[in-house]
């Protein structure tokens, strides 16, 4: 049961962290290999604080979403004129920095060691409300006016910009609110498993992020979590099949990959249902 409860735990975290890759990749089009991270400034920065100053678990949860933001502030400021394939190597070479930086400043972050002794503070309702609540935010604001120009955005920024659209500012905008949601992961992460190793941010945590959007439809925010959700746990439930599990995640992501090329989901969203319930429901009473 202990096992089950952690695995729902982690996945519910993945999902949260996917999200911020969604709308990086699926609202504007970016590739960013760095998502992770933003991920290990928000672990890192809460338990730090937690540690040294023992602060409350809302305040460093929130001070590590900020410092996830300034980081991501700092990346977003000088990449969102580049190109998408530029962008990939700038947010790649941030990820790797952030590695180094932690693995080289064992004082604070206790260096390839890891950061240990963080007070567990998260249990599986708690990340069940934050998945909640983050799904929310990022679904109202893909349905909001700047979603709409986000999507624009993606499908062809010349236009959108000859329509007005402040291309730049939308694009940061959009990096910053993902990057808090990253750093919120992380803090999630670290008061979970209380505690925190540079490895587990490094770029490839970013690149299975990337294919799990890819694969639930880059279109799709529904099909991103239900992706999630599947890629998550797939690898424990191939646990059986020991050393082969990974060969088997890796040949069924390529299937769906070359034979759904716009993801499981393409751009069909759960919303549909229920805007087609409302409509039948007034046509019924009309």
């Amino acid at each position: 049961m202990d096992y089950i409860y952690s695995i729902l735990t982690l996945t519910g975290i993945t999902m949260i962290g996917v999200m911020g890759t969604y709308m990086v990749t699926g609202l504007t089009g970016q590739f960013s290999f760095g998502q992770a991270a933003f991920m290990a400034v928000g672990g890192y920065v809460s338990a730090m604080l937690a540690l040294t100053f023992k602060l409350p678990f809302p305040v460093a949860a929130l001070a590590g979403a900020l410092a996830a933001m300034a980081a991501g502030l700092l990346v977003g400021v000088p990449t969102v004129r580049l190109r998408r394939d530029y962008i990939s190597l700038v947010t790649f070479g941030f990820g790797e920095a952030i590695i180094s930086v932690l693995n080289n400043s064992a004082q604070l972050t206790g260096g390839a060691e890891g950061l240990v002794n963080i007070p567990k503070r998260v249990d599986l309702p708690l990340v069940a409300v934050s998945v909640l609540v983050c799904l929310f935010c990022v679904a109202c604001y893909k349905n909001s006016k700047f979603g709409r120009q986000c999507l624009a955005l993606r499908t062809d920024e010349l236009a959108a910009r000859s329509m007005g659209i402040d291309v730049h500012r939308l694009k940061l905008v959009t990096f910053l609110f993902a990057s808090a949601i990253t750093g919120y992961a992380g803090v999630l992460y670290a008061f979970y498993s209380q505690y925190l190793e540079p490895g587990f941010f490094n770029w490839t945590v970013s690149a299975e992020w990337l294919i799990i959007v890819f694969v639930g439809g880059i279109n799709s925010l529904t099909g991103a979590m239900v992706s999630a959700v599947v890629l998550s746990s797939l690898p424990e439930a191939l646990r059986f099949a020991s050393a082969w599990r990974i060969v088997i995640y890796c040949v069924i992501v390529l299937i769906i990959i070359n034979y759904r090329p716009n993801g499981v989901f393409g751009d069909w969203e759960i919303s549909r249902l229920w805007k087609r319930k409302s409509t039948r429901v007034e046509g019924d009473r009309a």
